[in-house]
């Protein structure tokens, strides 16, 4: 699983109740339709792009990557920001999508 923030790993050691609940919502919102894991996780890192959150980016771009989604994929989810979210957004989107890429390949 991927290392969340300090902030959130003290929350969940401190709510582990609150944490089990969130996940398995989390579970059950990905079990109430027909998309698969990739689709599904191509649509979350577009949300994050949207939502300007910069490690939901990062965090959805792993995320993708190891569901099956391709380089190719991750980018072309900040490619079609551009209509949407405008140049500086959706390139911002693209750094933070490219600075994930660079992080896996390293590994």
């Amino acid at each position: 699983s991927d290392k969340l923030p300090n902030i959130v790993e003290e929350l969940r050691a401190e709510n582990p109740a609150v944490w089990e609940s969130y996940t398995a919502l989390e579970q059950a919102l990905a079990q109430a339709g027909p998309l698969d894991a990739r689709t599904q996780r191509l649509i979350k890192l577009a949300l994050a792009l949207g939502a300007r959150h910069e490690g939901a980016v990062h965090s959805h771009a792993r995320r993708a990557l190891r569901d099956g989604a391709s380089r190719a994929d991750l980018l072309h989810v900040a490619l079609l920001g551009v209509t949407t979210l405008g140049w500086p957004h959706a390139t911002a989107g693209r750094a933070w999508i490219l600075d994930t890429l660079r992080g896996e390949a390293a590994k």
